[in-house]
């Protein structure tokens, strides 16, 4: 597991999130500190992190 650190869309708070690295793909996480939907979207290479993203979900 990969433990990746960032700023939360919603409350603006860092927090941390543990990513698997054999998954490349998009897919909802709530914030664990606001507890709001995040679509966090992961690409992987090698092993290594190669993009992440993690925006709002409108409601």
């Amino acid at each position: 597991m990969f433990e990746h650190f960032f700023q939360c869309p919603y409350c603006w708070e860092e927090v941390s999130m543990l990513i698997d690295p054999s998954v490349n793909t998009s897919y909802v996480e709530d914030c664990e500190v606001c507890c709001n939907p995040i679509q966090v979207s992961v690409a992987f290479n090698e092993g290594e992190l190669q993009s992440f993203q993690a925006e709002s979900i409108e409601q």
